[in-house]
């Protein structure tokens, strides 16, 4: 009994835990909570009171936006002029000025079929028809030459739509034969084997540039002669095969990751191999990877950026161009700022749908 007479006693004299509220609470709940952490959210709070407010009134308050190069360098602020006074070729390069309507044209086909694709509800067959369809459709308004088109040199395609055609098209065929490359490394078979893990592993042990010079610089000199393959197109394939190396190993990783019981009861089912990869394995292993799949379609979509040192007018290039112009020389942050924006959208929107598709698939739930 004086056991539980002190229990008793210890249990009177418990403090129930404060419960704060409010945004005071907050505060003290996560910025507050400790010394260090304390001093962290001082030290935060010091250098933003210091850079915001600067940057606030040179990128807003004291910067220009529609007038003449001479204005801009008498302007205090960012002149943001070089980039609206140039956004046309930023945004095209040189593609025919007149004809800037195809290339507008296709990139809002192309927006339009990826907000759809967001969308899981509007998943469906017709939305396959759709993209093979919007595909073509693009390509004719880029190329031209037919329904009356002018033809347009692939040579002239620049700025943001090859940026798109060289990511989206390189992404999506990246994909696939990285998930193939995948079931190669892992396959009994000793010839597909090691035919996949040298590929694999030379791919990785070089960087993308050396892909890129080769397919440039020396892959036409193994052509027949009078055969010419598009410079575009070679950079293309660069990219989807270098791409596809490093999506291989991450599925690999969702492969070995799986349950030996998962075969087992897809066995005990008399599915095939085939059967088994395609209903079984690897619905569970590619939403496992989602995250470090994502990750590796960030690094491609950035890295075809590097595709300036081929020549390749992309939208890096395009912006590099007018500040390159003697009116518009010294105001090569506003323009590299515009294009860090455009590179974050992109990567933004990437990484908000694979959280948004593994939150969909209940990816991080584990019972």
């Amino acid at each position: 009994m004086a056991i539980i007479a002190i229990d008793k006693e210890h249990i009177k004299n418990i403090k129930p835990p404060v419960i704060r509220s409010g945004i005071i609470g907050w505060l003290k709940e996560n910025l507050f909570n400790g010394v260090l952490n304390s001093i962290i959210t001082l030290t935060i709070c010091f250098f933003l009171v210091k850079f915001i407010p600067p940057f606030i009134k040179w990128a807003f308050i004291d910067s220009v936006w529609m007038t003449t190069s001479t204005v801009c360098k008498e302007c205090k602020g960012a002149c943001w002029s070089a980039v609206t006074q140039n956004l046309r070729f930023i945004i095209f390069g040189f593609y025919p000025y007149d004809l800037h309507w195809r290339p507008f044209a296709a990139m809002m086909a192309l927006f339009a079929l990826l907000y759809f694709t967001y969308n899981k509800k509007y998943w469906s067959k017709t939305l396959g028809y759709a993209w093979l369809f919007g595909l073509i459709a693009m390509a004719v308004l880029m190329k031209g030459g037919i329904l009356g088109l002018k033809s347009v040199p692939t040579d002239l395609w620049g700025g943001l739509p090859l940026t798109l055609l060289l990511s989206i098209f390189g992404l999506t065929a990246a994909y696939p034969l990285g998930v193939v490359l995948a079931l190669g490394r892992g396959s009994e078979m000793p010839g597909i084997k090691y035919m996949c893990v040298a590929y694999i592993e030379m791919i990785r042990g070089v960087p993308l540039i050396s892909l890129l010079f080769m397919s440039s610089i020396i892959f036409p000199l193994f052509l027949p002669e009078g055969l010419t393959i598009n410079k575009i197109l070679r950079a293309q394939a660069a990219i989807i095969f270098f791409t596809a190396a490093y999506v291989a190993e991450v599925v690999r990783g969702g492969l070995q990751g799986m349950s030996k019981g998962q075969y087992e009861a897809a066995e005990a089912l008399g599915l095939n191999f085939s059967q088994t990869m395609r209903l079984v394995i690897l619905p569970q292993a590619l939403k496992i990877v989602i995250p470090p799949t994502v990750s590796v379609l960030v690094s491609a979509f950035k890295d075809t950026s590097l595709v300036v040192i081929i020549a390749l007018y992309d939208v890096l290039l395009t912006s590099k161009t007018v500040i390159q112009n003697p009116k518009w020389n010294g105001f090569s942050t506003e323009v590299y700022l515009f294009v860090a924006l455009l590179y974050f959208l992109g990567c933004f929107s990437m990484s908000n749908f694979s959280r948004k598709l593994e939150k969909e698939l209940d990816t991080d739930k584990r019972s």
